[in-house]
Parts: C-alpha cells; sequence; structure tokens
C-alpha cells in the first residue's frame, strides 16, 4: 500500500502543465502573447534567430527624404507617384501619399497591378506607369539613371520614359540595438533577410551588429534563404523568425518559432508568439521566460523524483514500521504542494526588457 502511495504520479501530473501554464500567464502579463508551452520550451532551444528589415528591426515609420525629378518639377514626380502608390497598402507608399498630402483623382488610374519585392505598375491616365525598385525598371528596359543611396529608392517610368526618383529613408527602433546584443551575450546567432538594396542592409546591419544579412530579396527569396538556414541546423535547435508584415506570413509559417509583431491580422494569425505593442524588446523578455519556466519544471521533476526514490527505499527496508504511511502520504501529498508552491514563483517572476 505504501508503494502505491508513494509511487503516485501527482507531483509531476501537477507541476509540469502548471509551469508551462505559469510559463505562458507570466509572458501575457508581460505582453507577450504565447499560443502554446511547446512554444515555450522550444524557444529555450533557440540558436538562430532570423529577423525581417523594415517595421521589425526599424520603425517601419518611412519619410520622404529627397526628390529627383527629371524634366519636371518635384510636385508632379510626387503627384504622379502618390496617384498609383494609393492602391498599395505598404508602408513606403503609404509615406508617399503622406508627402503629396492632396486629393487623389482615382479616375486617372486603371487596370493596377502590384509586384510584391518589385512595385506597382497601372494606366495613368491611359499612359503605362511603372513605379517600384531598379530590377522593375530592367523589366521594362526604362532608360534610368541607377542611385546608390542608404535609402530606398523609388523609381518611377510613365510610357517608357524615366520620370525620375524617390528616395524614402526609415529609423532603426532604439531597442533594436540592445535585443542584438542581448541575443550575442546568449549565444544566439543572428541573421537579417530584407527587400531593401545593399546600401541600405550593410548600414542598418553594422549598426546593430547582425551577424548575416542578405538583401534584395523577393518574398520567395527569402522563404529560400530561411529553409536553408533550417536545413543546416543542427539537431534540437530552433530557428525562429521575427517579422511583422503581410509579406512575412509564409516565412512566421516556415520557422520553428514565427514571433509577429504589430497588428497585422494574417501574421498573428500564423505566428506562435505575438509581441504586442510592436516591442521587439520582448523577443529577449520572451526567451528569458521561457527558460526560467523550464528552470522550475526541472526543478519539480528533479524534487519529486528524488524524494519518491528515497520514500520508496525507506518504505522497502520498512525502517519506518507502521508509521511508513506518514512518509508515504508526505512523499505524495506534501511533495505535490512543495512543486505548485514552486511553480507559483513563475507567475511573480519579474522579466527584464
Amino acid at each position: 500500500c505504501m508503494f502505491l502511495v508513494i509511487s503516485c504520479p501527482c507531483a509531476l501530473v501537477n507541476s509540469i502543465p502548471l509551469g508551462y501554464f505559469g510559463g505562458i500567464g507570466l509572458s501575457a502579463k508581460n505582453g507577450i502573447l504565447v499560443k502554446g508551452g511547446n512554444y515555450l520550451e522550444a524557444l529555450t532551444k533557440a540558436s538562430t534567430i532570423v529577423f525581417d528589415k523594415t517595421g521589425t528591426l526599424t520603425k517601419g515609420a518611412f519619410y520622404v527624404s529627397d526628390i529627383n525629378p527629371v524634366g519636371m518639377s518635384k510636385a508632379s514626380l510626387v503627384e504622379i507617384v502618390a496617384h498609383i502608390e494609393n492602391y498599395s497598402l505598404h508602408p513606403i507608399a503609404k509615406s508617399i501619399i503622406e508627402h503629396y498630402d492632396d486629393d487623389i483623382n482615382k479616375d486617372l488610374v486603371k487596370e493596377v497591378n502590384e509586384m510584391p519585392g518589385k512595385g506597382i505598375k497601372g494606366l495613368y491616365d491611359g499612359k503605362l506607369l511603372i513605379v517600384g525598385k531598379d530590377n522593375l525598371m530592367e523589366e521594362y528596359n526604362i532608360d534610368y539613371q541607377k542611385v546608390n543611396s542608404s535609402g530606398t529608392v523609388v523609381y518611377a517610368a510613365l510610357d517608357g520614359k524615366y520620370l525620375g526618383n524617390i528616395i524614402i529613408k526609415d529609423e532603426i527602433r532604439d531597442e533594436s540595438k540592445r535585443l542584438i546584443d542581448c541575443l550575442h551575450k546568449r549565444g544566439i546567432k543572428t541573421v537579417m533577410l530584407t527587400g531593401d538594396n545593399d546600401a541600405i542592409s550593410q548600414e542598418v546591419s553594422n549598426e546593430l551588429g547582425i551577424d548575416e544579412c542578405y538583401s534584395s530579396l523577393l518574398p520567395q527569396d527569402k522563404l529560400e534563404h530561411l529553409s536553408r538556414i533550417i536545413n543546416n541546423k543542427k539537431p534540437g535547435d530552433t530557428i525562429v523568425f521575427v517579422g511583422d508584415g503581410i509579406n512575412d506570413t509564409p516565412a512566421l509559417k516556415l520557422a520553428d518559432i514565427g514571433i509577429a509583431l504589430g497588428d497585422i491580422d494574417a501574421a498573428i494569425n500564423v505566428a506562435d508568439i505575438v509581441l504586442m505593442n510592436s516591442d521587439i524588446s520582448k523577443v529577449n523578455s520572451s526567451i528569458s521566460i521561457a527558460k526560467f519556466t523550464k528552470k522550475i519544471v526541472i526543478q519539480n521533476i528533479v524534487f519529486a523524483l528524488a524524494i519518491k526514490i528515497i520514500a520508496l527505499i525507506i518504505a522497502g527496508l520498512n525502517i519506518l514500521g507502521t508509521f511508513g504511511m506518514y512518509l508515504a502520504v508526505l512523499s505524495d501529498v506534501g511533495v505535490c504542494l512543495i512543486t505548485i508552491l514552486n511553480t507559483l514563483r513563475i507567475i511573480y517572476k519579474k522579466v527584464k526588457k
């Protein structure tokens, strides 16, 4: 009878799931929504974290820094580009529209087609207007002037004629540098995948100290790079992807753990972890919570098993005689209560960013 009471697994059955429930609760209290305890467990084994750049490591608050028209005024170039960018949801498009700050005549633009990673095209007053990256200009054989800038260059051409370019800039998040430093101290490798040109990407990468940077990528290129990273990982390692936008949803789904920032529904739906208020520093907080949760769970397992093994030995030797049942109850109910109390430490843990 004593053996049956001592071997009852109540302490393990209760404390392990409660530990991960506590970790999920602590995460939520710190603005981190975790969709399952298994993601907390996997996060403790993160070896590489892959970041999108725009809106993730940077603020995504674009602004027009320079306008370079060819054969027309700056106002005319912005007006033409703003009319077609009005049909795009991209943050860069919104920055041009905000800079234009005037009424959009929707009747001027028809047959709009947005090309992810390249730009947008349509008929402007009956003429083909293409707006986007240099690769789009080359695709349509436009005789344009390529610009090397630390900002995003938006080129425009109307009816085969080059109209000029608009340079858009973004700011690095204040907390990004500290986050990368914290990850490096943990021994976690950092990678940045972006569709921006080499000049912008290298500037951001060098400032933040990113280990690897891949630029000028289309959405499908990001997936290829992420797949390669996942295929080359060591057994047991976890690859994490952090992104914020619609274009990041395939990568968020492909990674071992997808972490989403911002309030884009598509990204939130496929992500395993969601950071509220787009606070990227919470990537480090989520790792701290995951490691602390696992530490408590392991403590509970070791403590419960150790006490039960000792109690079984004492019961087998019949050292306590008729008082052995008290020991059996203590090793079952007592240990269960102690492990639950230890698990409560997770809920009251103060997490540093």
